[in-house]
């Protein structure tokens, strides 16, 4: 599906309502959010304006066999328009079998909120090199705002540092910085900086000559030359060594490289995209990381907010991991009170933590409903009922189901006063204060959790009685960076899930 800005101006939409005539007032509020209706009677006429238009809205009688028979045909055409539902705040079961049948967004019946119509009847989707649509959840009107940002800052081939806590989707994020660019037919290259030994880091990203060091069997081109006409991504670049990183920057001035064992200059052309979850001001002025560097690799920045400071991508989320953990059957659908829960929960996690919840869920399930005994979240070891106080608060005027692949979800959903935001510590002090959950009860049997509970005493320990993070440390006989790997793997839970990556949402 192509990529449409949400800055465009007056679009034309198909309307089709079996109960009632779209009256005058409703028409001038379409009218005031850019779009122009053009009412039509039956399927046929839907069908036959469906290419020339950007969506399609359908406001069915009893059933939605109309809306599963649109998406029968629009499977056929090129461009192919969003699919929306117009359902009665009260029929809750008919908003989730639209959603079964095809529809890409659903929508109150008598919302005509502006931020509703410009948000929920225009693509979001990105497209890949090879056609194939990749499904990317931009629902929530600040992530709509940061994907319009990114999809601009791709078309140039400056360097972008992609900002936000751990499990918002960075990755995501370079994916579609690299989908929307002029690069996306050349390969999209990955690194996690904070994963490999120090004594591998180089010779995987400048490659080697046969014979260079002990083990080197062949000659391999390093991560710079796998990237080149495309985009190299490092994620957790404040974790690279500090030796390391003026290597970094002479490669990004000079866009040539020599590998290891070799005096033969190879020139590069890639983009970089960078990623952070650390303060890299805080960690210049600890000479943890460059400052020319910093400045090299930020010339433009994304920050992505935590998941509970945008709300509207929660639900739509969920019903994608659903969709994704299946294997390939029927998802099931979320209820009222599980839809709820999740709204209300504050997800220190974020994205990462919410795709564990859905696959716990997955797993608790008895029926084709995912109800609120099946949520477990990663601070509690099962549903203790927080959400469930604040029900009358939160907005769920409509149901999500898993049963379908938009790219930007349905419903409109304002951020619950409830909701607070998670909060991220990045200083060591706050880690003393805030160390990461102790283990959950039902994994504290088998080798593997009893070495990470000691492993986490021991960190704790160290921490409690230093000064400072070095301290710390060296008190435990390992690098700094080393325990920070180690702290942020903690923080997560003791069965991860994926993060949304490859084929995932931001």
């Amino acid at each position: 599906m192509r990529v449409v800005s949400m800055a465009e101006q007056s679009a034309s939409i198909v309307w089709f309502d079996l109960v009632e005539r779209l009256g005058e007032i409703e028409r001038q509020r379409l009218i005031e959010s850019g779009l122009r209706p053009l009412p039509v009677r039956n399927i046929t006429e839907a069908v036959t304006l469906a290419p020339s238009v950007e969506s399609v809205v359908v406001r069915p009688l009893d059933d939605t066999s109309i809306i599963a028979e649109l998406r029968k045909r629009f499977a056929q055409m090129l461009n192919r328009p969003v699919l929306v539902a117009r359902i009665d705040r009260d029929r809750f079961e008919l908003a989730v079998q639209a959603m079964r049948d095809g529809a890409d967004n659903v929508i109150a019946a008598d919302d005509f909120a502006v931020s509703t119509w410009k948000s929920k009847t225009r693509p979001a989707a990105v497209a890949t090199a090879d056609g194939r649509e990749k499904t990317y959840v931009f629902t929530d009107p600040k992530s709509q705002t940061l994907l319009a940002l990114a999809q601009r800052v791709a078309r140039s081939d400056i360097s972008v540092l992609v900002a936000g806590p751990t499990g918002v989707g960075k990755e995501v994020m370079a994916r579609v910085l690299h989908e929307s660019s002029p690069r996306n037919k050349a390969p999209f290259v990955a690194l996690n900086c904070a994963t490999l030994p120090e004594s591998l880091i180089e010779s995987i990203l400048f490659g080697h000559e046969k014979g260079s060091f002990t083990g080197a069997a062949q000659s391999k081109a390093g991560l710079f030359e796998q990237a080149n006409g495309g985009t190299l991504f490092l994620d957790e670049i404040g974790e690279m060594p500090y030796a390391l990183q003026s290597k970094l920057l002479r490669v990004l001035q000079e866009r040539e490289l020599t590998r290891l064992g070799s005096s033969h200059t190879v020139k590069l052309d890639f983009r970089l995209v960078a990623a952070t979850n650390r303060d890299l001001r805080a960690a210049i002025a600890t000479r943890e990381f460059r400052e020319d560097l910093y400045f090299r690799v930020s010339a433009f920045r994304l920050t992505i907010s935590p998941l509970a400071d945008r709300p509207g991508d929660i639900l739509p989320l969920a019903a994608l991991f659903l969709v994704k953990h299946s294997q390939g059957v029927q998802p099931p659908m979320l209820s009222r009170d599980a839809g709820e829960a999740l709204l209300a929960y504050r997800w220190p996690g974020n994205v990462r933590e919410l795709e564990n919840v859905m696959q716990r869920a997955l797993v608790l399930r008895t029926g084709g409903t995912i109800e609120l005994e099946h949520l477990v979240f990663d601070d509690l070891t099962s549903y203790s009922g927080v959400a469930a106080s604040h029900r009358h608060e939160a907005d769920m005027s409509m149901p999500y189901s898993a049963g379908h692949t938009a790219a930007s979800g349905f419903g409109s959903f304002e951020r619950p006063s409830f909701n607070p935001v998670a909060s991220y510590p990045n200083a060591f002090a706050e880690e003393a204060r805030h160390p990461p959950a102790a283990l959950p009860q039902h994994a504290e049997e088998g080798l593997h959790s009893s070495v990470r509970a000691t492993e986490y005493q021991a960190i704790m320990n160290a921490i409690r009685g230093s000064a400072n993070r070095n301290e710390a440390a060296a008190r435990l006989g390992i690098s700094p960076r080393t325990l920070r790997y180690k702290l942020a793997r903690l923080r997560e839970p003791l069965h991860g899930g994926m993060a949304i990556a490859s084929e995932g949402a931001a």
